[in-house]
């Protein structure tokens, strides 16, 4: 008698758990139903969330980042026409024409002696020399006079672009070959050379 009571009350449990785990089965899928379902037909001013309801909200408008110079710009400080930029700091060199329009820029490695900066013209040219510092150099383009040495931009024969020398007063500017033929072109005597800080 016993036994049966309690093998009675094991099948009633077992019963009423299956039950109760079918029930939770169809209840958790009404729910996912109906969440798929108001999420599909949810207008998207509601469905999507926007940026300003997730973020913290400001009661100051945040700064608009302000636009950096490009890299690679003419210098605003280096006047107007067709003319040769260099900028000493930047140790760049910029070919502009009478359209303001930079033609070529690129970089060079500056003399042991450098000009103050103002405005100069190219004052003479020598296809192929050699330098003062021994290196044979190409397409020399001379523009000031700084201390009984003459200035100019050159290109070495052999492509290279090493430093000056400190102890030796040099006026070479030196640029790579490519570049030199472009700016030999263009700096016939007379053009405008302008050495910017």
């Amino acid at each position: 008698m016993r036994r049966t009571h309690v093998k009675g009350d094991l099948t009633v449990a077992r019963g009423s758990s299956g039950i109760v785990a079918g029930l939770t089965a169809a209840a958790v899928a009404a729910v996912c139903f109906l969440a798929y379902q108001a999420s599909a037909n949810a207008p998207d001013s509601v469905a999507a969330p926007s940026a300003e309801a997730s973020g913290p909200t400001s009661a100051a408008p945040t700064p608009k980042p302000q636009p950096s110079r490009k890299p690679f710009a003419v210098p605003a400080d280096s006047g107007t026409g067709a003319r040769v930029v260099y900028a000493l700091k930047d140790r760049r060199v910029w070919i502009v024409d009478d359209k303001e329009k930079a033609l070529r820029t690129f970089a060079v490695m500056p003399s042991s002696v450098s000009p103050p900066p103002g405005v100069y013209g190219v004052t003479s040219r020598s296809g192929s020399i050699k330098g003062s510092d021994g290196v044979p150099i190409e397409h020399v383009v001379r523009f000031a006079n700084v201390d009984d040495v003459s200035v100019g931009f050159s290109a070495a024969q052999d492509d290279s672009m090493q430093s000056p020398d400190p102890t030796m007063k040099t006026g070479g500017v030196r640029m790579k070959r490519a570049d030199g033929d472009v700016l030999w072109t263009f700096a016939t005597v007379g053009v405008k050379v302008v050495v910017v800080p």
